[in-house]
């Protein structure tokens, strides 16, 4: 086993980990640790991403479940419109978007250049998510209510991402659940899990009718992951994961860019 297999194994444990420190954006990490450490296709690393997050997602959502915080009517109404849009991206636009897009100068941007591309420039948004968190949450939960129309466009464009880049989107649901079903923070935290389970992973059998997928490989990684999860999950108990996410928050953003520099150099 190389030393970058390795450290691919070691970073499905760290996805994990980040998952259970800080809640939610670990997920993000999982394309670059199947690309850059185990030389991972990156339209096949976006598809192992969706089953990782989902996966880890679901166990999230569990935890959450137990301790009452999932509003599930919500959960129903945003993720029909996202698995929709997940499953459709996943199964007939990533297929059909050609070998090579455009050239710039001479250089020539090919699917595999821009899915990664795209992806940093996610990674960029959800940093600046982090970084600029201020921690506010809302005292006294207002009634619960749905503004359809947005709801659909929000589950559209966040299942569009999703199935093209293979992250799990909390960066946009969570306000979207905040903003748009009035849910308390805390709610909507924990009922985004459930939410990014459910597309991820039908998302995901859109790429089971596409491409052979490499099970072995990827119930080792996500097993690895969820292990990390838990593991996270207990240092919770001793390091607050709040204070950390601002400073995952830039790390995230150095690897965008750094995604953009490998890509184009």
């Amino acid at each position: 086993m190389e030393i970058l297999e390795i450290l691919g194994y070691f970073g499905a444990l760290i996805i994990g980990v980040v998952l259970g420190l800080i809640g939610g954006g670990g997920s993000i990490l999982t394309v670059p640790v199947l690309v850059y450490l185990l030389a991972i296709n990156p339209v096949t690393a976006t598809a192992y991403s969706l089953f990782v997050v989902g996966a880890s997602a679901l166990v999230g959502a569990f935890k959450n479940m137990q301790k009452k915080l999932v509003d599930f009517r919500t959960a129903i109404v945003f993720s029909i419109p996202a698995f929709i849009a997940v499953y459709a991206t996943r199964k007939y636009m990533v297929p059909a978007i050609p070998e090579s897009l455009f050239s710039i100068g001479g250089f020539e941007i090919t699917k595999n250049i821009g899915i990664m591309l795209f992806f940093a420039i996610i990674m960029i948004l959800a940093s600046v998510s982090m970084i600029r968190e201020n921690g506010k949450k809302k005292a006294e939960a207002e009634k619960i209510s749905y503004n359809y129309p947005l709801i659909i466009i929000e589950g559209i464009v966040v299942g569009v991402l999703t199935g093209i880049v293979g992250a799990g989107g909390g960066f946009l649901i969570i306000p979207a659940l905040v903003l748009l079903a009035k849910l308390p923070m805390k709610k909507a935290v924990a009922t985004s899990l459930l939410i990014i389970a459910i597309k991820s992973l039908i998302g995901f059998i859109g790429d089971v009718q596409n491409m052979n997928i490499d099970w072995i490989f990827l119930a080792i990684f996500t097993g690895l992951s969820v292990v990390g999860m838990f593991v996270g999950i207990y240092l919770n108990k001793f390091i607050d994961g709040k204070k950390l996410k601002k400073g995952f928050g830039w790390f995230v953003l150095l690897m965008g860019v750094y995604i953009i520099w490998a890509e184009i150099s």
